[in-house]
Parts: structure tokens; C-alpha cells; sequence
């Protein structure tokens, strides 16, 4: 992608707007916490979940303006938590137990809020807990959420570089079909410094190379500024594509 060489969307599913993953990184030691002499792997796995499911809840509820994916795992590495180890933001094979396991908590968290009236936004761009107008619908009968059941599925948890790829390819040959939603697109908006979408990819374009600009580590920024920002161009970019294939 033009711009940002450094970052990859990591799809997985068939609901691909909602599913461009912050870059790359290698799995987190504590991701794959080494089972204790009589202990079964699949119960370390499982409390592990159960810590990421209280810390996530809290950081959520603590940020009530909501957070993207990066920074959400940010604050599952730092104190008081650190679940998760140091990344280096390279490798989206390495990255994918991190990010699986990261959206499989959301997903059983999503559930258990439902319960209470409560929704959770769940897209990389933007990850926030807000009161339902309704209870108890979960979409048009008979329409499965694919993500849901992926995620839900820690048989996935694991994959082989090859099906991660695969996954990869198949973003890139539906998302610029279907686009990226609609909160997704204003928060990317935002990120590039926008109140609303701008009103044309140009001027989008134009915001992205000033906010990298300021954004360089000579002028006091860092990486992690500067693959927000790409990723924010990113999902205009394709937001901007879909409009034009529509005209």
C-alpha cells in the first residue's frame, strides 16, 4: 500500500470491514504461558482469558470514548497488567496469536455485556462499550457473524504461516469491495485530524502527509504516531475506493 510499507491489514473471516489489524508482531511470551508440571495447557490458555477478560472490561470502562486496537494492547503490556509481552511490530505471523487472543476476549465479552444492555464496538480503529437502544436481538435470523464464530473458535488459535497469508489475500480481494464501516471510516477521520470524512481522497491524502510530517521522530514523534496514521489512511483510502466504484 502506497505510504505505509511497514503495516499489513490482518483479516481473517468473511465480514472483512471491520477487520484491518494493526501490524505486526511477534506472539507475546506471556501468550503462550508454559503449562505447569500436571497442568493442561488448555487451563493455562483459559486463565490467561479470564485475566484479559477483567483487564480489558476495566480499560474499556476506564476510556469510555473508546480506544483502537493498538492501544488497547498497549495497555494490556503495562502496568498493572502486562499480559502481554514486548512487541516489535514486524511479523504478522508472529502477531497472530496476540491478536486472536485479543479478539476472542472481546468477542466473550461482548456476549456477557448483551446480558446487561450493554454493546461492544468491536473494530480496530475503534474498540468501545455503550448502552443498547434494545436487548436481545442479535441480528437477522438465519445471518451468521462469521468473525463471532472465528473468534469464538480457539481451535484457530493456532495457524500456519501459509493459511495467515491466505487470510491476507482474501482481505485484499473483498475489502475493496465492501468497504469499511462507517464508525470505522470517522474514527480513521479523526485520527488524521478531521471533525467529519473529508470530502475527497486529495484532501485526505494531503492531511496524511502533513500529520507524518509532524509526526517524525526528528520532530519528537515515533513509529507507533506514524503506523496509526498509516493505518487511518489506509481505511480512508479504501473508503474513498468504494465511493468511486459506486459513481
Amino acid at each position: 500500500m502506497a505510504g505505509s510499507p511497514d503495516w499489513q491489514p490482518f483479516p481473517v473471516g468473511g465480514d472483512y470491514p471491520n477487520i484491518s489489524f494493526m501490524r505486526n508482531t511477534p506472539a507475546p511470551r506471556d501468550c503462550h504461558p508454559q503449562p505447569k508440571q500436571g497442568t493442561q495447557p488448555d487451563a493455562i490458555l483459559e486463565q490467561q482469558i479470564q485475566h484479559l477478560l477483567v483487564a480489558v472490561e476495566h480499560e474499556l470502562r476506564d476510556s469510555p470514548e473508546g480506544m483502537d486496537e493498538l492501544n488497547l494492547i498497549k495497555r494490556m503490556q503495562n502496568p498493572p497488567w502486562r499480559l502481554f509481552g514486548k512487541l516489535d511490530f514486524q511479523d504478522p505471523q508472529n502477531l497472530y496469536p496476540t491478536h486472536f487472543l485479543l479478539f476472542h476476549v472481546l468477542y466473550r465479552l461482548k456476549d456477557t455485556l448483551a446480558e446487561g444492555g450493554e454493546s461492544l464496538t468491536i473494530s480496530p480503529m475503534r474498540i468501545t462499550i455503550d448502552r443498547q437502544d434494545t436487548i436481545g436481538g442479535t441480528g437477522l435470523p438465519g445471518a451468521p457473524d462469521n468473525l463471532r464464530s472465528f473468534y469464538l473458535d480457539l481451535s484457530q488459535y493456532e495457524l500456519p504461516k501459509d493459511a495467515i497469508q491466505q487470510m491476507m489475500n482474501r482481505f485484499w480481494a473483498g475489502y475493496q469491495n465492501t468497504g469499511p464501516s462507517r464508525p470505522e471510516t470517522l474514527a480513521a477521520a479523526n485520527r488524521l485530524g478531521f471533525d467529519a470524512v473529508p470530502e475527497s481522497f486529495i484532501v485526505a491524502k494531503q492531511a496524511f502527509r502533513r500529520a507524518v510530517m509532524q509526526a517524525h521522530p526528528d520532530r519528537g514523534g515515533d513509529k507507533d504516531s506514524i503506523q496509526a496514521l498509516n493505518e487511518a489512511f489506509a481505511i480512508l483510502k479504501a473508503h474513498f475506493s468504494q465511493m468511486m466504484e459506486q459513481t
